[in-house]
Parts: structure tokens; sequence; C-alpha cells
């Protein structure tokens, strides 16, 4: 058991509140924009040195992607909590514990995981209105990427255990590592050994086992409460209950939302494969203005948890705002800088003009909305970290699931151009964020938290 002394060098009970959540922040948001720039890497360099149907193919597949892993995702985040918690109240053995019962279960996710998209991806694909210039390299993406999906899972449990103990400067370092590897197979793979998408697909599965080895590999070599013992991996069943209680709420939102969006993906997939490179460009770009809105998230849900899990209540109140304002500031401003230089950003993928001309469309709908679409996501970040993680699922079950697809079934009928897909996020943001300004302020989040 690690000494009260060694606890306090991590921890975020203490000092200055806005240095201790963006000394956590900026390193998180470092390690997910390497991500995000080998993940563009991706369709850059196959959009330049392949074709715009390849490019259709790899940078439509978030949609598809999250939802195939956004549950599992959502349970190593109640890891994360539970994990912050305990260590804000400082029952290291139960944390040592949750710690081995979270790698035990993600192991097993993401086995799971790489067997279910095998087999069901491609079957999703027709379902989603893929065209049929764009199904075989669509198909061969996805049937690849989700072969390595295992190490991906792995790597984000580790990840999060770390961030959830206050290390986000490790995953940062892991993330580099990977982008880096990824850019440089990238480069050989597709545009020197011409492998198309296959070659895409099988440099972001060797970046993905390299991030996941780093990961487990600095857990096996942590000192004090959060070493991990490869002999004590396995379920301890009252603490994986405390997990799945808030994971899989968390889980099952990411689905939910996940869903939705594919569903808006199959309308941009049925306008051709112009419309499906020219949002898939706009979404690769649109990842880099959540890189803030994940950063601060990922604070947030950390420091209520290790504040709550201490009795320091009013400590997350004011950690909460900041978060959330710093948050939405960001967001925002990124997104009205890209508003203005989106017609230089979106060639970059493609010059192809209609391929250009749907993505600086969408670009120019969403972005001056980002502000709702970062004050939705921080304030499920402090309902997750005050253990009360159904409230953001049900909410985005309403708004961003029931309500997104309701309009996009609708409008489309009425209105079937493709600025009417445009509009089914921002709508559905500012939603979300009525009801969640509602729960935030009237709801006593901080002193009634349960996380059994």
């Amino acid at each position: 058991m690690a000494s009260e002394a060694s606890a306090k060098r991590i921890d975020m009970t203490q000092g200055s509140i806005w240095k201790c959540m963006i000394s956590f922040a900026i390193p998180v948001f470092i390690g997910h924009l390497f991500q995000q720039l080998y993940n563009t890497a991706d369709s850059i360099i196959v959009g330049n040195f392949v074709s715009k149907q390849a490019l259709a193919a790899v940078s439509s597949s978030g949609n598809l992607i999250f939802m195939m892993t956004g549950f599992f995702m959502g349970l190593c985040m109640g890891a994360g909590v539970i994990i912050s918690r305990y260590l804000g109240a400082r029952d290291f053995d139960k944390m040592k514990r949750a710690i081995h019962t979270a790698v035990a279960f993600a192991l097993c996710c993401g086995l799971a995981l790489s067997v279910l998209g095998l087999w069901l991806a491609p079957k999703m694909l027709v379902l989603m209105n893929t065209p049929e210039n764009v199904l075989p390299l669509s198909t061969t993406y996805f049937q690849i990427y989700f072969f390595g999906s295992f190490f991906s899972l792995t790597y984000n449990v580790c990840a999060g255990i770390l961030q959830a103990v206050g290390d986000s400067k490790s995953p940062l370092r892991f993330l580099i590592t990977a982008s880096i590897t990824n850019v440089v197979l990238d480069l050989l793979f597709v545009a020197v050994f011409n492998w198309g998408v296959a070659g895409a697909a099988v440099a972001t599965v060797i970046s993905q086992m390299i991030s996941a080895v780093l990961g487990f590999r600095k857990l096996l070599k942590s000192e004090g409460y959060y070493q991990l013992h490869i002999k004590e991996i396995r379920f301890d069943f009252p603490l994986l209950k405390e997990i799945l209680h808030q994971g899989i709420p968390s889980g099952v939102q990411n689905s939910i939302i996940s869903i939705a969006n594919v569903v808006v993906q199959s309308n941009i997939n049925a306008f051709g494969d112009d419309a499906m490179a020219g949002c898939g460009s706009y979404a690769k770009v649109e990842g880099f203005i959540f890189l803030p809105i994940m950063a601060f998230s990922m604070s947030i849900t950390t420091f209520i948890g290790q504040n709550l899990g201490a009795g320091n209540h009013e400590r997350a109140l004011k950690g909460s705002r900041f978060g959330i304002l710093g948050s939405m500031l960001s967001a925002e401003v990124l997104g009205i800088i890209l508003w203005f230089i989106c017609p230089w950003v979106i060639p970059l993928f493609n010059n192809d003009p209609a391929v250009v001309e749907i993505g600086v469309n969408q670009m120019r709908t969403e972005s001056i909305f980002f502000f709702a679409l970062a004050f939705a996501h921080s304030v499920s970040a402090v309902m997750r970290g005050a253990g009360r993680a159904k409230m953001p699922m049900y909410t985005m079950l309403i708004c961003w699931c029931l309500i997104r697809v309701t309009y996009i079934t609708v409008a489309v009928q009425y209105f079937p151009v493709i600025n009417t897909v445009y509009w089914a996020y921002p709508i559905t943001w500012l939603l979300s964020c009525v009801v969640f300004l509602i729960y935030y302020l009237k709801a006593d989040w901080i002193h009634t938290f349960d996380y059994r």
C-alpha cells in the first residue's frame, strides 16, 4: 500500500483549482491532438494518393467505429470514476482491486469487440446506404481496423487508470509515439507500397498495438498503489458491479449517440461519394475542435471524483464552473477561427470542388455552435464524476438520439438537400444544453452523489 505522502504528488484535492485542472488537461489535449493528427493523416494521405472514393471510405468511418467501440469505452470511463473516488477517499486497497478488475474486464471486452466488429461491420455498411463504388473499400478498412480493436481498448483502460490517479503525461507520451508511427507507416504502406485503404488500416492497428503495450508496461512498472501485477488481474465482483454501475450508463450514452450519428451518416451516404468525402473531411477537422472539450471533460471528471470522494464539496463546485467555462470558451474560439479558414483547410483532404464545397458548407453551419457541444459534454463530465452517470445518458438518449433521428427522418423528406442534415447537430446540441443547465443549477449533485 502506498504511503500518504506518495499519494499527494498526484493529488487533485489540494492547491490552486485552475492550475490543477489545466496542468491535467494540457497533456490530455496534446496527446489527443497527436491522435487526431494521425487519424487525419489517414484521410489526407489516402485522399491524395489513392482516390476520393478511398477518402470517403476512410474519412466517413468515425461514426460506425464509435458506435462499435463507444459502449466499451464508456465502461472504461466508469472504472476511472471509481478509481478516482477511492484515491480521493484514500482507500488504496479498494483502488488497487478496482484497477486489476478494470484491466481484466477490458481485456475480455477487447477480444469480444474484435470478433463482433469483424462480423458486424460489413453488414452495417450495407444498412448505412454506403455507395457500391465505396462499399468494398469501406469493408476492407473496417475489417482490418476492428481486428486491432483489442489493442485500442487495452490502451484506453490503461490511460484511464493513469488519468484517474492524476497522471495525464504518460498517456501523452504513448500517443505521441503511436501518432508518429502511424504517419510514417501510412506514407510507407499507402504512398510507397500502394496498399490503399488496407495500408491505412494496417498502420492504425500497428500504432494502436504500440500504445497498448506502452500503457500496459507503464502500469506494470509503476510503484505504489496503482502498480499492476499480472497475477492479480482478476474480477473482484463487488468492484466490478461498481464499475458497471458507473460505466454502463456512459457506454449506453456513447452507443445511442453513435446510433443517431450512424443514421445521420446514412443520410449523408445517400447523397453520394462527394457528400461522404466532403462531410468526412469536415468530421476530421471537427475532431480538432473536440480536443479541448475532451481534455476539459477528463479533467472535470477526475477532479470532481477525487474531491467529492474526499468530501471537498465547495472545491468540487468551483472546479466544475471553471472546467465548463474553459471548455466552452476554447471550443468556441477554435470554431470561429475554422469558420474563416475552412476554405483552405478542406482542400487538404481532396481538392475536388464538389467535395470542398460540401465540407466548407457543413463547417460554416455548425462551427458557431461549438460552445453548446462543449457545455453539454462538460456538464456530462461533472455528473459522471459525481456518480450520476444516468442523468447524461437519459439526456443524450432523448436529445441526441430520439430527437436527432426524428428530425433527420422527417426533415429530409420535406427538404431533400444535404444542408438539412447539417442542422441535426446544432439543434440537438442546444436542446440538450437547456436540460443540462436546469439540472446543473437545480439538482443537489454535490451532496447526494452515489457510486454504488
